[in-house]
């Protein structure tokens, strides 16, 4: 095997963890090597015996895309070794519609409850709100009806007046939207949101003509509150890593300032007492749960 060969040097490892009875082979005969054997990874792929020997060993260097996804398939990889395999071969995967990516993982929801103090939220790919804690629901409280946050300020009629640095954040949320349509490129969400707003709103419409990509980073955020006032907030960004294209927000105040107090006195009435732990994350628009569960 050449010793540049790392493509099959990874595809041989991987094959020898997969267990035969995991994918539904007899485990028996005589196995002198543990894990898949070639012809049965082959078959699993729905590739030629022949074709599958010459990529694992080295002299055949240009696999297709629906090739490598049929053996990530077969070898069972996760998401981050399927991407290597794809980086190994010189193909940057595409990554289709994933239905998981719309629901938060119990343990992000507890995580959510962990900012006390910060607004804290998970959004979709295409900037849904998937899930927020207390402080965050009660700052976005003035936005009643969509939970999308592209939506919200292209189309919301109080948007502009919430967020007074409007025209940058508009600029930071397309940047960031272009970027997750090259990553997702097969979303539905995605494609509807962009054909929507570039229909209906000429800020987005010449915003994505721009072609600027950019994710969501550190950002210092003001909030026109209209029972809070002017609250003041550094956000930072978080990759959700498990559910790839769910990112975790959060937005914190300098300790001690006006905007710390006038965060904890707007998300006091949802926690019922000031003070009190609060609910458990949750997606918009769910209650609380009642006190003494």
């Amino acid at each position: 095997m050449p010793d540049s060969n790392r493509l099959g040097e990874f595809l041989r490892a991987n094959r020898a963890r997969v267990d035969p009875k995991e994918v539904g082979l007899h485990a028996g005969g005589d196995r002198r090597v543990p894990g898949l054997r070639r012809e049965e990874l082959a078959v699993l792929a729905g590739v030629s015996v022949d074709y599958y020997a010459r990529l694992e060993q080295g002299r055949e260097r240009n696999p297709s895309a629906q090739l490598l996804d049929a053996l990530g398939r077969a070898l069972r990889l996760d998401l981050d070794a399927r991407g290597h395999l794809f980086r190994l071969a010189g193909l940057h995967p595409r990554l289709g519609p994933d239905n998981s990516r719309d629901s938060v993982h119990p343990a992000l929801l507890r995580l959510l409850d962990a900012f006390p103090t910060a607004a804290a939220y998970v959004l979709g790919p295409a900037f849904d709100v998937l899930a927020t804690n207390d402080v965050a629901a009660a700052l976005l409280s003035p936005f009643t009806g969509p939970t999308n946050m592209v939506r919200v300020l292209f189309g919301h009629p109080r948007a502009r007046t919430v967020f007074p640095d409007w025209p940058a954040l508009t600029e930071n949320v397309v940047h960031a939207l272009r970027l997750n349509a090259g990553l997702f490129p097969e979303d539905p969400r995605i494609r509807t949101l962009v054909a929507d707003l570039r229909r209906d709103s000429p800020r987005f419409r010449t915003l994505w003509a721009d072609q600027t990509v950019q994710g969501l980073t550190r950002m210092f955020k003001v909030i026109n509150h209209p029972e809070a006032g002017r609250v003041e907030l550094t956000y930072q960004t978080f990759d959700v890593r498990d559910a790839p294209g769910q990112q975790l927000l959060v937005g914190a105040p300098e300790p001690g300032s006006r905007s710390a107090a006038a965060l904890a006195a707007l998300a006091a009435p949802a926690r019922g007492l000031a003070g009190q732990p609060p609910a458990t994350g949750r997606p918009p628009g769910e209650a609380p749960e009642p006190s003494g569960r």
